[in-house]
């Protein structure tokens, strides 16, 4: 299984509302070998909820490009 360390941050561009999801814009980038950056746009009830999610989506990427997939 491929670890990979990532960090990210969140920007609100809509926030969220008792009846909505937010819109985040979300900063994800990685430590060595994968050290590159991506950006999502993520729809989630809080922003903790999309960094979670966009973490995710940075690890699956890393995983396709590298040909290791969980």
């Amino acid at each position: 299984m491929l670890q990979v360390l990532a960090q990210a941050t969140v920007d609100v561009i809509r926030p969220s509302t008792p009846l909505s999801s937010g819109l985040f814009s979300v900063t994800v980038w990685g430590q060595e070998p994968y050290n590159f950056t991506r950006v999502y746009e993520i729809s989630a009830k809080s922003d903790t909820v999309a960094a979670q999610q966009g973490i995710r989506r940075f690890e699956t990427e890393v995983s396709l490009l590298f040909g290791q997939v969980n």
